[in-house]
């Protein structure tokens, strides 16, 4: 159904007021989160492998042990925003993950690599979740699909702006008190986190009643649209504890659907800079940084553009499966495809592909928990979703560069990654037959209840 089509005036300025005044706000705050915990991506073949002594396992490992504490704390964390308020909380996560971003600037060895890290992920722990949490209470269900995709952009785009930033800080090289290019970028990147994150706490309203920004009739109809929604998922009130999310079966189906993203976006990220700097042997060419950075953009881009539209479809049609199973199968395909292209021009090509998979599925794919989750069981549940999810980034980061080092290419990691999206489609559609099942299921008990009185 066309939703424009039963929105009173009221409902639309309501929703554009939320979609201008947060949705960009929060977009930058998770712009600055996936640069910085990616920035380490950047700096490995700028010269930080080479002055830390690393080898690809060892990167491997430091790229991931971030999802360590990260994963933690996720649950405990998203807990916490509920309790305390997501303005406030939101704010402490930002400020406290800028602060450990930032001593990266003097990081001497492996193992200093690896505690920073781990840190660093124990103080982001509960953003993406919480940032997530925190726009599904300001509209209703049904706008939510619109206004996660709008938040999500930040994600490709983070790529496509930060990729060239990055190159551009690292080229600094000496500039600052003599610090080498990639320690110069650690800090560029992590002093707007602490910046945001303090004017995030007076920015952030934690629900529609306190934004003196929408009029008393904006602020009385998304009072009520949210309250009536939240009674209607209460009435089964297992779907409001955190018992209920942890023992769910669709909710565990779910961390397993998005772990098969996870692992191959990461996998991307990553390690796409290091793949980039085979193109100069392949070519017999050199790269600048900079050009590094806007090679490493260029799958990004269309990325963000297909999402957007692939979003849309999903608002027009309702969601189905195929919005979420078909980019898990075609990244499957695409992310092993792209090693055995002829040149670095297809090699690009097919990694694009994968990159608008992925990215087309995700914000879709977040519309699923708060369908069926409210009040503390959603911060539970989608905490969960994502701490599952997220041991991918902690395993395809080390397993990538284990591997590689093991057989002395990418080509076997990179199936790994393909085999992880294809789970990912292939359990979408179980979880989809599962849901038809039970439903059918219902209905027909419904039935012979009313031809039994009848």
């Amino acid at each position: 159904m066309d939703n424009t089509q039963t929105e009173s005036p009221v409902a639309k300025s309501a929703i554009r007021k939320v979609a201008i005044r947060l949705v960009p706000f929060v977009a930058l705050m998770f712009f600055i989160n996936y640069l910085d915990r990616t920035a380490i991506g950047f700096a490995s073949p700028n010269g930080m492998n080479d002055d830390l002594a690393l080898s690809a396992a060892q990167f491997g490992f430091a790229s991931g042990v971030f999802f360590i504490g990260y994963i933690l704390l996720e649950v405990p964390s998203n807990l916490a925003l509920h309790k305390f308020g997501a303005r406030r909380w939101l704010a402490r996560i930002m400020v406290s993950w800028g602060i450990v971003a930032l001593l990266f600037t003097w990081v001497q060895n492996f193992e200093q690599l690896v505690v920073l890290r781990f840190l660093l992920g124990v103080a982001e722990a509960g953003f993406f979740p919480g940032a997530i949490l925190f726009l599904s209470l300001w509209v209703p269900a049904r706008y939510r699909g619109r206004i996660l995709m709008l938040f999500y952009l930040a994600q490709p785009l983070t790529t496509v702006i930060g990729a060239p930033l990055a190159g551009a800080l690292i080229q600094q090289h000496g500039v600052f008190f003599g610090l080498e290019g990639w320690r110069f970028m650690f800090m560029g990147v992590a002093l707007p986190a602490i910046v945001v994150g303090v004017i995030a706490w007076f920015y952030l309203k934690d629900k529609p009643a306190d934004a003196k920004w929408l009029t008393p009739e904006e602020q009385t109809w998304l009072t009520g649209a949210l309250e009536a929604e939240r009674k209607t998922t209460e009435s089964s009130e297992k779907h409001v504890s955190a018992r209920f999310a942890f023992s769910s079966g669709r909710v565990w189906m779910l961390s397993f659907i998005y772990f098969g993203f996870i692992y191959g976006l990461y996998a991307l990220a990553f390690f796409l800079p290091t793949i980039i700097e085979g193109f100069q042997t392949e070519t017999g060419g050199a790269f600048d940084v900079f050009q590094k950075g806007l090679i490493t953009a260029i799958p990004y881009l269309p990325a963000a553009i297909v999402m957007y539209f692939w979003s849309q479809d999903a608002g027009r049609r309702g969601l189905k499966t195929w919005h979420i199973a078909v980019p898990a199968l075609a990244g499957a395909v695409s992310i092993p495809l792209a090693l055995f292209m002829g040149s670095p021009v297809a090699t690009m090509a097919v990694i694009t592909v994968t990159a608008c998979a992925i990215f087309a599925a995700l914000p879709n794919f977040w519309t699923l928990p708060t369908q069926f989750l409210t009040g503390v069981a959603a911060a539970a549940g989608v905490a969960l979703i994502n701490t599952i999810g997220n041991l991918a980034g902690f395993s395809a980061p080390y397993i990538t560069g284990a591997v590689h080092d093991w057989t002395g290419g990418y080509e076997v990691p990179m199936f790994i990654v393909g085999g992880f999206m294809l789970l990912s489609a292939v359990l979408m559609v179980i979880l989809s037959r599962q849901n038809r099942s039970t439903s059918d299921a219902v209905a027909a008990e419904q039935a012979e209840s009313v031809a039994g009185e009848g």
